[in-house]
């Protein structure tokens, strides 16, 4: 049997003669048994009859036992010394694989590399067998694990809170040009990353009805009584630092039902009414966000945010409780950071839970709950801020109800007397939507209860202060702050792009892994030859890598010399894929069209999800990919320019993709982005940046310099000035061969078996271009003509990419996590001893 793309049998060697020695050494050797014990004891196999993924499952569960010694030292540290801790409660975790990752923090790695080639295992092949831990959509997921990642490095006592979604979010095929969206069974093989935690189980109510009784010292006592209830188990995986003993956990959640099946229907012969209960109820963890197009869908969204919300409070709660006899001390011994709205009932349930559960008074409950909880703000889109039918929320969560309507009864008495007569402002700000639905406004409910607000980049908090969130920044004068959010460069440059970390490694020693600002030692080495020439050497290795799995995945082979011009994130109008497909349009048409026009070869390259139920970015997928099946296929021109849309864009590919950049498409509308991460991992990885002053796009140009990255179109000022006067037409008028372009996409020359296919999006586009690319669209193709004539100077380019590595310091989530702790937590950091 072959383990390997090298194609030799597994050696026999010593191996299997000291499977009986167990070791958690650090060395070859010791790393080697242990894979070995558990091939045998964990998986009952041998070097016979174990397969790939038995192999991987092998040394993953020897990773992890180095990993649970350190977690016990760490969790019974945070238990002696009573320290405050961080919870950060996420409904998304994009974690992508876990064992290079771990093998780098734990220190291990080349020792582990060097195990496996001992018995002839490719460590990389060895890895490409773990799926995805895709419990995310995109950006908000992909943070939340940077940020487990930092306060792991950083040895801030932390857990991560989230749902064990048993299948993340859905794997994206390309079928008949468009997208078709696949069951993602992650869990189909195993984790083995996790511990499941029963003796953590807690009930989880939703239903019922809501009893007040009188009690003999005359208090009023809450329950909630005859309800459904579903409960939470809890499922552990290790958070490692890098390069220290810390090991923090990310704590999730699956349901199960309170009763697994009715007997009397199952004697009575009626099986599928005998498990019901048991299905219905397990499936508030089954899936990642249902569409939530149907009233069924809403309700079971909002059943997933309040169960995974229900069972870290009492978690964080039943935590706190071992070490104190009464809740003074809460806020000094927990920090709730709620990552967006969905986490937003985690308000009202405190209060419950000290109100009902442990009989603290309304203003002793309220004074904890908002000292405790912090909230980060994600969105400038209206429509994007969780808003729920109060009909819906009074069925499912009646007790909640009740709570939200006094904090906002009191809540709009403070306003009334701040602001006396301004019906309109006490309107705008209420936490109860009262339009044609009553509705609750989550955003609004996470301000209110918070100490803390902020935002994910410079532009963003200040167009949610002087904006969106004016009145309540004038309410809570210092309440609101900045965060920029950051990545992890562990994961993003040092196992991501081995060949670059090894390059900047050998000129300046690898402390950068932990204090990103270090990478500025590399800029005297731009007039440096060798390094320069090394550098071209690295990318060049990179693109080649990547074309070879392009040509796997699609079948489209590339050129390694061509501009690599990237665009790969979430499918949104926004984010405007649809402008820079057009401008491949556009570009083809001048090339068929225009003797003496002339471009560098560009491979254009796209990927991203659209959301199931989101029709316009659905047909922009389908835009891509007609467009490039038939520019592919021009023989004049398919030299010179290539399409490929790259199929089931997620965390793994990504690592493959970033390294191999030239250009990063950052070109959402200006005000419409809140931070972005994907622009910084693409500049940490020596890509420059085409885009707009938006979100964190306007920090990397201030860090990097005006000079390296392309910056076009209009701000976001200019964006909202311009938007009661602008006639999208005017642009198709005024430039023939755009409206051109525009026309060959309406009249089906891209999709001639399906002519009508583009009507309502380019309709929208002339008429209701709410995301400006037509105003934008010269800008954009004139800055790309500055691109063009750069590259042409591999000098030139490559010492601009240098800088932008070297540049990228701020923009670690390691200083995010610091600037966090330091403004809003106040964790003390705690160190791990080596035994």
């Amino acid at each position: 049997m072959s383990y390997s793309k090298k194609n030799k049998p597994m050696k026999k060697s010593n191996l299997f003669r000291d499977w009986g020695t167990f070791n958690k050494g650090t060395d070859w050797r010791s790393i080697q048994i242990s894979f070995a014990n558990h091939l045998e004891y964990s998986l009952s196999k041998d070097q016979y009859t174990a397969t790939e993924r038995d192999l991987y499952l092998s040394l993953a569960l020897a990773t992890r036992d180095r990993l649970i010694e350190r977690w016990i030292r760490t969790q019974q540290l945070y238990y002696n010394h009573d320290v405050k801790r961080v919870y950060y409660l996420s409904a998304e975790y994009l974690m992508g694989r876990l064992l290079i990752n771990n093998l780098i923090n734990l220190g291990i790695y080349h020792e582990t590399k060097r195990a496996m080639e001992e018995v002839n295992i490719e460590l990389e092949d060895l890895a490409e067998n773990e799926p995805d831990m895709g419990l995310g959509n995109g950006g908000l997921g992909r943070l939340a694990s940077c940020f487990l990642d930092s306060m792991a490095t950083l040895e801030i006592p932390a857990y991560g809170y989230g749902i064990r979604y048993e299948f993340g979010i859905f794997d994206q095929a390309i079928r008949n040009l468009g997208q078709v969206e696949l069951p993602e069974n992650w869990l189909k093989y195993a984790n083995p990353w996790e511990i499941a935690r029963p003796e953590y189980s807690f009930n989880v109510h939703f239903y019922g009805r809501i009893k007040q009784i009188i009690l003999p010292d005359g208090k009023l006592k809450t329950e909630w009584a005859d309800t459904n209830d579903v409960i939470g188990i809890a499922y552990d995986i290790p958070i490692d630092g890098y390069d220290n003993n810390t090991v923090n956990t990310l704590r999730l959640w699956s349901a199960r039902a309170s009763k697994e099946f009715d007997l009397k229907y199952f004697q009575h012969g009626d099986y599928l009414k005998a498990v019901e209960e048991k299905n219905i109820s397990e499936n508030i963890s089954k899936v990642l966000y249902p569409n939530d197009e149907l009233f069924e869908g809403r309700e079971l969204r909002l059943k997933q945010e309040y169960f995974f919300v229900s069972c870290s409070i009492q978690d964080i709660v039943r935590r706190y409780l071992v070490n104190h006899d009464t809740f003074d001390e809460f806020p000094d011994k927990v920090a709730i950071q709620m990552n967006d709205t969905h986490p937003a009932i985690a308000i009202p349930e405190l209060m419950r839970l000290l109100l009902d559960e442990h009989g603290l008074n309304w203003e002793k409950a309220w004074d904890i709950t908002s000292r405790t909880c912090a909230y980060t703000n994600h969105t400038l889109l209206s429509e994007a801020l969780e808003k729920w039918p109060v009909p819906m929320f009074e069925s499912l969560l009646p007790r909640h109800l009740q709570i939200i309507y006094e904090i906002n009864r009191r809540f709009l008495r403070d306003v009334a007397v701040r602001y006396l007569g301004d019906e309109n402002r006490m309107r705008g700000m209420s936490i109860i939507e009262e339009d044609t639905e009553k509705r609750i406004r989550m955003a609004h409910l996470a301000i209110v209860g918070s100490h803390s607000v902020n935002g994910v980049a410079a532009l963003h908090s200040r167009l949610l202060k002087e904006k969106e969130l004016k009145d309540f920044d004038e309410m809570y004068p210092g309440k609101f702050n900045n965060k920029t959010n950051g990545i992890t460069p562990r994961r993003w440059l040092l196992a991501g792009n081995p060949r670059l970390s090894e390059l900047i490694t050998s000129r300046i020693g690898n402390e950068w892994a932990k204090d990103l600002y270090q990478l500025r030692k590399i800029e005297p080495f731009i007039e440096d030859s060798g390094f320069v020439k090394e550098w071209k050497a690295v990318k060049l290795a990179n693109k080649e890598q990547l074309s070879k799995i392009i040509l796997d995945n699609t079948g489209i082979q590339i050129d390694p010399g061509s501009i690599y011009d990237i665009q790969v994130k979430r499918i949104h109008e926004y984010k405007r894929q649809l402008l820079n497909i057009l401008h491949v349009v556009y570009c083809w048409l001048k090339l068929k069209q225009e003797p003496d026009f002339s471009m560098h070869p560009r491979t254009f390259l796209f990927g991203g999800k659209a959301a199931p139920g989101y029709f316009t970015a659905k047909t922009i997928i389908r835009l891509i990919c007609h467009v490039a099946e038939m520019l592919n296929r021009d023989a004049s021109t398919n030299k010179t320019i290539r399409v490929v849309f790259i199929p089931n864009y997620r965390v793994s590919l990504a690592e493959k993709i970033f390294p191999a950049a030239d250009l990063s498409e950052q070109i959402s509308t200006a005000g419409f982005e809140a931070s972005g991460t994907s622009n910084m991992k693409f500049a940490l990885n020596g890509a420059l940046t085409i885009g707009t002053l938006d979100g964190a796009n306007i920090e990397i140009m201030e860090e990097v310099g005006r000079e390296n990255i392309f910056i076009f179109g209009l701000t976001a000022e200019e964006v909202s000035a311009r938007r009661q006067d602008y006639s999208p037409r005017e642009y198709y008028v005024k430039d023939p061969l755009l409206a051109r372009a525009i026309d060959l996409i309406r009249e089906g020359f891209f999709s001639p078996e399906e002519p009508n296919i583009f009507h309502g999006l380019i309709d929208l586009l002339l008429n209701d271009d709410r995301y400006f690319i037509l105003a934008d669209f010269e800008s954009y193709y004139n800055c790309n003509r500055d691109v063009d004539t750069l590259y042409r100077d591999q000098d030139a380019w490559t010492k601009k990419a240098i800088l932008n590595v070297a540049r990228m310091g701020k923009f670690s989530s390691d200083r995010t996590i610091m600037e966090y702790n330091r403004d809003i937590w106040h964790a003390d950091p705690w160190p791990v001893l080596k035994e």
